[in-house]
């Protein structure tokens, strides 16, 4: 019987500079689900790779002193490089500067053009070089460009153009009756709500005012434009040929299971990508994912703001199966994601050197102390054993219902709660106070079974996330790795089997101060010029009737992280915080928007009234109340520690 298939992609990283850790998330979150599915029997086909033409490129080219190939060619495999450090599984990594790539694209655009779906025109509007993309002045937002921020400026030019209101009515119908196309549910109401029904402009498909791209070969002062060459990848990369002499890979895993993307290209994967499919007479993807992004502790990453995050240095400080736990871990569903060095510190210490580490190093110790490393179920067994046995056996079942909806932060929390319960388990049953009793000795080694065992199997599951520290846990353990279906079974592990009796350090536990001054080290802290203080105001106010300790005791305060934050519609005061206290999440109102924009709140730290009854503003529920400082004049500020405190930290 044949396996089922299944066609993954990421986007293609954009080769104008090295990929951050937010960029190398997306690679790593591909290949969580990847290995996942192969682990359900699926025949997986995972692809990835470079987009290499653009205008962009051309002027970093040329300020490097470099050709454009040449450029793409260092940056591409710098890229690669890193996809490959952190071990992602990709079967195929596409360039767009790849030869067959190139032919199939002119092919395409010359079949849209014959079908009139592309026509010949002259644009002129605003245009943005970092995002490659033009907008009138009314997606402008604030003179500036919609996607990133930065300014646009006029340009005109002669350029082909796609009739994107062909398809429209088509596309909308379509993504009504298919709900799971685009993920998740708030991105398709972006989608429906700004672009898709208030009518469709035609799209820009190729350029004059620069020569780095895919020459349009009937007309050839134009070359393709950047997204029409680039979302193609999709079926290039697997053989698709524009003639009908499609490859039997093409004809076999087309239609992609799974687009996954950054959530600020999704317009592009679920509007301009379906339309260019239903041009070719292609089926669409079944489902396209607009994944948060992965923020520093300050906000977005930016070469300007000297905040960037490399995978390679995380890698070099903590592990490549530490840095993908984090940053699969670290993401919300639908919400930013933070990282920091004081957080991947505290994640290491307290779950991977902790929870995972010191427990299978406990397990394997004690199972050579007692019994010369050779694991053997007596069969003794007490009421304790059925209740973990059945904790154990109901995890893979809520693992595979979350990755099921891409809910792989959730999945791997899943998957800890076995190791967690089996720490737990160690409590309950004492095995060193058994190793006392000579006539235990039995009940010790049914204890000792059922950890080895325990661990095997939620090790199994890890496989997926930390493929690495999977082999190493199986290998000290003398195991094999299991199949999915295996999991429904406990007390497979043959008894009899003995572990290594050299066990090694999984995770070893790390000093924030010493990582911060190796940080410190790499990456100088920016001076800030000094200013001279100007007398400090003060600011006098009527004072409340005096409250006793007990009043005060009633209150509860902590320290909270903006991971995310928007302004409230139809509210000229109102911002909506998401905010991370400890390991919660919960949805704090401020009326802080004349001060602070959404952008400037992500990242901070900040005090929370915590136990606040909840309460509706402008018909939004807030949890919460965030702190703030008033002056004299009106002026607000949040109040934020002054050290870098964990979130949820009691301020007392």
């Amino acid at each position: 019987m044949s396996k089922p298939k299944y066609y993954i992609t990421t986007a293609i990283a954009y080769t104008s500079g090295k990929p951050h850790i937010g960029n190398t998330y997306e690679a790593v979150l591909a290949d969580a689900i990847a290995r996942y599915k192969r682990q359900q029997g699926y025949d997986v086909f995972f692809q990835t790779g470079t987009d290499e033409h653009g205008q962009k490129i051309e002027l970093k080219a040329e300020e490097a002193g470099v050709t454009s190939k040449e450029f793409v060619d260092n940056v591409s495999g710098q890229i690669k490089s890193i996809w490959d450090l952190m071990n992602t599984s990709y079967d195929k990594f596409i360039r767009t500067t790849d030869e067959d790539h190139e032919k199939q694209v002119q092919k395409i655009f010359k079949k849209m053009y014959a079908k009139g779906d592309i026509y010949k025109g002259e644009y002129e509007g605003m245009y943005c070089t970092p995002c490659e993309s033009f907008f009138t002045e009314s997606q402008l937002v604030d003179g500036k460009c919609p996607d990133c921020g930065r300014p646009c400026v006029p340009a005109k030019e002669e350029a082909y153009f796609f009739k994107m209101s062909k398809y429209a009515d088509r596309l909308i119908e379509h993504i009504k009756t298919h709900p799971e196309f685009i993920q998740p549910e708030s991105r398709k109401n972006e989608m429906m709500n700004n672009f898709l029904l208030p009518g469709l402009q035609d799209l820009c498909v190729s350029r004059t005012s620069f020569k780095w791209g895919i020459p349009v070969d009937f007309d050839p002062k134009h070359v393709v434009y950047v997204w029409l060459d680039a979302l193609t990848n999709y079926i290039t990369g697997i053989g698709y040929d524009c003639d009908g002499d499609n490859s039997e890979l093409f004809n076999k895993m087309w239609p992609a299971d799974l687009h996954l993307i950054g959530k600020d290209i999704i317009r592009f994967h679920t509007i301009y990508w379906p339309i260019f499919l239903m041009s070719l007479d292609l089926p669409l993807p079944k489902q396209v994912f607009g994944h948060p992004w992965l923020l520093q502790g300050d906000g977005k990453m930016s070469k300007s703001k000297g905040n960037v995050i490399y995978a390679d240095e995380l890698v070099d400080f903590f592990g490549v199966d530490a840095v993908r736990y984090f940053v699969l871990h670290e993401m919300p569903f639908d919400n930013d994601g933070v990282i920091t060095w004081e957080l991947m510190v505290e994640r290491m210490n307290s779950e991977l050197a902790n929870t995972l580490g010191n427990l299978v190093n406990r397990t394997i110790s004690m199972s050579n102390k007692y019994f010369g490393g050779v694991v053997e179920n007596k069969g003794v067994t007490e009421p304790v054993d059925d209740d973990l046995k059945s904790f154990i056996l109901s995890v893979p079942a809520k693992v595979d219902a979350k990755m099921e909806k891409l809910r792989v932060a959730d999945a791997i929390t899943e998957v800890f709660t076995i190791f967690k319960r089996c720490n737990k388990y160690i409590d309950e049953t004492m095995p060193w106070a058994l190793a006392k009793d000579e006539s235990k000795q039995d009940r010790l080694a049914t204890v000792l079974y059922n950890l080895v065992e325990g661990i095997c199997i939620g090790t199994t599951l890890l496989g997926s996330f930390m493929p690495d520290t999977t082999k190493r846990i199986l290998g000290q353990l003398n195991a094999s790795e299991r199949t999915l279906e295996d999991l429904k079974t406990f007390g497979l592990y043959p008894s009899g089997n003995k572990v290594t009796d050299k066990p090694e350090i999984l995770f070893a536990r790390m000093d924030i101060k010493e990582v911060m001054e190796k940080v410190n080290e790499l990456h100088p802290p920016k001076e800030e010029p000094k200013e001279e203080k100007p007398e400090e105001k003060v600011v006098d106010i009527e004072a409340k009737p005096e409250i006793t300790f007990d009043d005060f005791a009633k209150l509860q305060f902590q320290v909270g992280e903006v991971i995310a934050c928007e302004a409230v519609k139809k509210s000229k005061k109102l911002l909506c915080s998401q905010v991370k206290i400890g390991s919660q999440v919960r949805q704090i109102v401020s009326g802080i928007k004349a001060y602070y924009t959404p952008e400037e709140m992500v990242g901070k730290k900040v005090m929370v009234v915590t136990n606040l009854k909840p309460a509706k503003l402008a018909g939004i529920l807030s949890e919460g109340m965030i702190l703030c400082a008033e002056d004299a004049e009106g002026n607000v500020c949040v109040v934020s520690p002054e050290k870098n405190m964990p979130t949820g930290s009691e301020i007392c």
